[in-house]
């Protein structure tokens, strides 16, 4: 019982960690616009940021629990497979997107829309895979860092500490690569996604704290995780 526990934490973490990767890529081209009842410097009243902003928050969540119950060598490893993943995904959809299919009219979906929306363009697909590389790995390496500094306590501060830089690292490699250098927005209108997106990402690392919690601990209570020390 306790080895098949073991082995449902582990799948379902990765598992989340690959649902809610594969999610962001598939709705990135979707601007969020979310008002608030105050200005911010550079940002004004209205957070702007793309739509995978939500589903990618997910991945530091499952990540930071990974590396918590299995090690920074666990982490690191799922981190750089999940970066394979990205290049399974956009062949499968442009497979998909450039297979021969029936006359639009026989179609369910607009074939326009369907390319338009599935198939990201050049720039977003650099920006979010060298945002995601650098990001990501930083996180693990971060996390384990606090880890290592506090003694195995403070879960929390590891948690926001490693997530708040990796996501500072992530929105500033995105925005800079997909906006300013593919596409020439002016570096004002570029901060000020920085500063929007940043501040909610910031704000779910803080709100999805508890959460982590919850998981680490279900796994230690249930010992059904290896001792974090011997897997890093």
């Amino acid at each position: 019982m306790t080895s098949e526990r073991s082995e449902a934490v582990r799948v379902g973490l990765v598992a989340l960690f690959v649902t809610a990767l594969v999610t962001s890529q598939v709705t990135a081209s979707k601007l969020l616009a979310f008002s608030l009842p105050f200005s911010l410097p550079l940002a004004g009243s209205t957070l702007v940021l793309p739509g995978a902003a939500l589903a990618y928050a997910l991945t530091f969540f499952a990540s930071d629990c990974y590396a918590e119950l299995y090690g920074r060598r666990a982490a690191t490893v799922v981190v750089n497979v999940g970066f394979a993943m990205n290049f399974v995904l956009l062949a499968l959809v442009w497979s998909t997107i450039f297979a021969p299919g029936l006359p639009q009219a026989a179609q369910p979906v607009d074939l326009a829309a369907f390319r338009n929306v599935l198939g990201a363009s050049t720039a977003i697909v650099v920006a979010s895979l060298s945002a995601y590389v650098v990001s990501q790995n930083w996180d693990v390496f971060v996390f384990h860092w606090l880890r290592d500094q506090t003694d195995g306590e403070k879960l929390w501060l590891r948690n926001i500490g490693s997530t708040a830089t990796s996501q500072l690292l992530d929105t500033v490699i995105f925005i800079g690569v997909g906006f300013i250098l593919f596409q020439g927005v002016p570096p004002a209108e570029a901060l000020a996604l920085i500063v929007g997106q940043y501040l909610l990402k910031v704000a779910i690392a803080v709100l999805d704290t508890p959460f982590v919690y919850a998981v680490v601990g279900f796994a230690r209570r249930n010992n059904v995780v290896t001792t974090p020390a011997s897997a890093d």
